[in-house]
């Protein structure tokens, strides 16, 4: 959802009706996860995607249907042993969407929520999925204000508290209330989609394979940031526009910028004096993923040194050193891959194995 946005945005405020198709249950080996969007808009343009193409041609369908009607649709789709061309997912699992009609009176707060995650302002969007309260209603909370109704004030409140609670998680899914926010009653379905700011990337050191590291960060919807004391290799124009570049000694920014568990942090320093008194600073503070860059022997020496200076066991163990799965990796953009797909797999939960050698399912629940 987060990607076709501004496209959304520009319909919005034009007046332009659109089909907006969410994901908002799967079940099983399903494509894509909650949150999941396509919409089609003027002159029948698509953006964005549900599936990764299984059952995009009927949800154009439908997203035209609805738009035509005024009426939201909740529409399920899972695979058919029963006939192999039905429209459904080859890959066996299931996912359940929300096809609703959106324009400036039905959903008015549209536009300023779509402004507050370009903004990287936090805000969860309450959308009546099923039950005895208007489907497609929807109620936008920030941390300090609320717009919108989901049919009652008390549905509202409950509602709200907790999409404050996804918030602050960074989470989105299905809650269930009564008619009138009660919590242990599951008549209401309501899908909060939580649009919290885009977690950072921190990569120290300024030298060629920090730029291709940047791009991939960049590219997977990371914040990132570039920090090295050489004003000479720390040069804006050495990175794409959207990373910001800092010149600072590493540990120093790193002790006066916040951190959370979502976090990476890539030390490409492969220098002592800079790497040792970063990775002490690091491997104390929130962080998802901290990886270094060196030889097996820099690491052992690094450990060493590491050690001395005090941390733990458990701190050190936070380390991933040498960084990236090991893809036989030469260049600055193949090792860029190698930390990147060591960075998806610790998020998810994955081996790092070839697929075609592992069983079971393909996308395993979520590691938080």
């Amino acid at each position: 959802m987060r990607e076709i946005l501004p496209t959304l945005a520009g319909w919005h405020a034009a007046g332009i009706p659109f089909g907006l198709a969410t994901v908002v249950a799967v079940s099983r080996s399903a494509p894509r996860g909650p949150g999941a969007a396509m919409a089609v808009g003027p002159d029948d343009e698509v953006v964005g995607s549900v599936s990764g193409g299984c059952v995009e041609g009927a949800v154009f369908e439908l997203a035209q249907e609805v738009v035509a009607s005024g009426e939201p649709r909740l529409q399920t789709f899972g695979y058919s042993d029963a006939d192999a061309f039905a429209v459904g997912l080859t890959c066996g699992g299931e996912l359940t969407l929300l096809v609703r009609p959106v324009t400036v009176d039905s959903d008015p707060a549209f536009g300023a929520v779509a402004g507050s995650v370009a903004a990287g302002e936090p805000v969860t969007v309450a959308t009546v999925v099923d039950g005895p309260a208007p489907r497609g209603a929807t109620l936008a909370v920030w941390p300090d204000r609320t717009a919108g109704t989901l049919g009652t004030a008390g549905l509202d409140v409950a509602v709200t508290a907790d999409a404050r609670g996804e918030l602050a998680l960074g989470a989105s899914g299905l809650r269930h209330y009564g008619p009138h926010g009660e919590r242990r009653e599951d008549a209401v379905a309501v899908f909060l989609q939580s649009f919290a700011p885009p977690p950072r990337m921190l990569v120290f050191g300024a030298i060629d394979y920090a730029a291709a590291v940047a791009r991939i960060g960049d590219f997977l919807g990371y914040r990132v940031t570039v920090c090295d004391a050489r004003p000479v290799f720390a040069t804006p124009k050495r990175f794409p526009a959207a990373v910001e570049v800092v010149v600072d000694w590493p540990h120093r920014y790193l002790s006066g910028t916040d951190t959370d568990d979502r976090t990476v942090i890539c030390v490409l320093t492969h220098d002592p004096k800079f790497d040792v008194p970063l990775l002490e600073e690091a491997l104390r503070r929130p962080a998802a993923y901290i990886g270094a860059m060196g030889s097996r022997r820099t690491h052992a020496e690094r450990h060493a040194r590491l050690a001395e200076a005090g941390l733990t066991g458990a701190e050190l163990s936070r380390l991933r050193s040498p960084l990236g799965l090991d893809l036989g990796a030469r260049t600055p953009e193949e090792v860029a891959v190698s930390v990147a797909a060591e960075i998806v797999a610790l998020r998810w939960g994955g081996s790092g194995a070839p697929l075609a050698t592992t069983t079971g399912a393909i996308h395993a629940p979520a590691v938080r």
